[in-house]
């Protein structure tokens, strides 16, 4: 089994800057692949940032230039990097661990963190 917390939301305004951590506590924690997700009120949870198993690193248009995805196998921590953020990034946040070799939908992602609030507003 797997645990996930996410940290480092708040309230925040136009084109400022979060950084939010995702703590995982299993043993085999590089093994395992990791993504971001949103959801604003109202819509669909959405897929922001995901490692992909060829080793290259996903980002929706909607953050590309914007957003930057780390990884610490050594901690078991992932990081979203959000910089010059909008009111549209408003959202519950959450990390997801995957145990296959899938990444672009939710439906692969087992495990979830209870998600962050990020509010972004004037």
């Amino acid at each position: 089994q797997m645990s996930l917390v996410e940290s480092g939301g708040g309230l925040v305004q136009p084109g400022h800057s979060l950084k939010l951590s995702c703590e995982a506590s299993v043993r085999s924690f590089s093994s395992y692949g990791m993504a971001w997700f949103r959801h604003p009120l109202g819509n669909e949870r959405e897929l922001l940032a995901a490692f992909t198993w060829s080793g290259g690193t996903y980002l929706a248009d909607s953050v590309k230039g914007r957003f930057t995805m780390s990884r610490d196998n050594a901690k078991k921590m992932i990081f979203l990097q959000m910089d010059n953020l909008k009111p549209e990034d408003t959202a519950v946040y959450y990390c997801a661990a995957s145990a296959g070799s899938g990444w672009d939908r939710k439906e692969f992602y087992g495990f979830w963190g209870q998600g962050t609030q990020v509010t972004v507003s004037a």
